[in-house]
């Protein structure tokens, strides 16, 4: 088997894709003036000391990561497509850690990939922290495991091939592009490739990126200031710059807290809007510090209008989650991901956290919705009956 081909053309899905497409649903005998598509983001995918311990199963080769995200599996897998950012690398072996040179096993890919995700951006501040083989072995492990996935490169000539990465689904053709402000210091050795921010060569991926005529191009910025819950300067001048070369949406990471989510008139076509969620804080992480024990899933419904294949953001919104670390009998701990407003709608799923860690939860949230009020989306309100026997399942 070719590793260095994406997985779509190793496993033959390419050409089912190819012959099999209609776009016509079950009992449909015309087909339909308008298409939507649903994606979902989520903010930095963390692999500290302390979630790899939690995870651990045999030591040094068997972790379980599946309760961190068994609560908001059946969020992920509404979606059409749901993407996240892998801030960690997979180097296949140990000694697997955490802060400042983040190394997590394999077995945290297999986790996403049940939780539901289908996209992994890669290009962040501790992609080289395994070092040259730590970005190759990441990248095998996500191709092993059927992602999509951008942001670093085993060589130029992949990058060359394979990037921007266009990922269809169902009729829309999504470009997606990928960088980071840098790595720690740690140098990207050749023949590797971590995309870095550069303005010259970010406009010369969306010139490609635009010649591919995709329906949308979404760019997942890894940038900012850490803990800051406003979003600098720097990042937005570069955002209108984005939107300038051609973005429909913008996702940012790195700053750890939620910053703000903004539209923006498109220069390119006045009548349509663009979204730029400036950092959408920690999905699943072991940070203490004051907001960063949780983020946001963010939808994003696009429409596209099949008679002239114009796409345009149609509505957007966000659900608050909490990292929750629940504490057994025997000491021993576990990572889950909390959605915020089912648990709060339901006295059955407040019963499953204790007091302590339901006001921290709540805090949290107060902190976090006064804060989101204040720009340009909304809060979805779970009402989700039957979630936990769904995850439980």
């Amino acid at each position: 088997m070719n590793k260095t081909l994406p997985p779509i053309f190793r496993s033959g899905l390419f050409i089912l894709f190819l012959t099999s497409f209609s776009p016509l649903l079950p009992g449909q005998s015309t087909f339909p003036d308008t298409a939507e598509l649903k994606l979902t983001f989520v903010g930095d995918i963390m692999g500290h000391d302390s979630q790899i311990a939690s995870a651990e199963v045999v030591k040094d080769s068997m972790y379980d990561y599946t309760p961190c995200f068994e609560w908001v599996r059946p969020i992920l897998q509404e979606a059409d497509l749901a993407i996240g950012n892998l801030e960690l690398t997979l180097p296949g072996k140990p000694p697997y850690k955490g802060y400042p040179r983040f190394r997590s096993p394999d077995d945290l890919a297999l986790a996403l990939r049940h939780a539901g995700f289908d996209v992994l951006t890669t290009s962040n501040n501790h992609s080289n922290d395994g070092g040259k083989m730590g970005v190759i072995n990441t990248i095998l492990t996500l191709d092993d495991y059927y992602f999509y996935h951008t942001g670093t490169f085993q060589n130029q000539q992949i990058r060359d091939a394979y990037y921007p990465l266009i990922v269809y689904k169902g009729p829309f053709k999504l470009a997606f592009l990928n960088y980071t402000y840098g790595t720690n210091g740690l140098p990207t050795v050749a023949p590797t490739i971590v995309n870095e921010i550069d303005e010259e060569q970010i406009e010369a991926d969306m010139e490609e990126a635009k010649a591919l005529e995709p329906d949308a191009i979404i760019v997942m910025m890894h940038w900012g200031q850490e803990y800051q819950l406003t979003e600098s300067r720097t990042q937005r001048k570069l955002a209108e710059k984005i939107f300038e070369w051609g973005a429909d949406l913008i996702i940012g990471a790195h700053p750890h807290v939620i910053q703000p989510i903004k539209t923006q008139a498109l220069p390119k076509d006045e009548r349509k809007t663009g979204l730029v969620a400036y950092s959408l804080g920690n999905f699943i992480s072991g940070q203490r510090k004051t907001n960063t024990d949780g983020g946001l899933i963010m939808e994003v419904k696009l429409k596209k209008d099949l008679s002239n294949g114009s796409t345009f953001i149609d509505s957007h919104n966000y659900i608050p989650v909490w990292r929750y670390i629940e504490k057994g009998e025997d000491k021993e701990t576990t990572y889950r991901l909390i959605p915020i407003s089912a648990f709060e709608q339901d006295p059955a799923y407040k019963a499953k956290v204790p007091a302590a860690s339901w006001k921290a939860m709540s805090d949290f949230a107060r902190r976090m919705r006064a804060h989101l009020g204040k720009y340009n989306s909304s809060e979805r309100k779970l009402s989700l009956p039957g979630l936990f026997d769904e995850a439980e399942n």
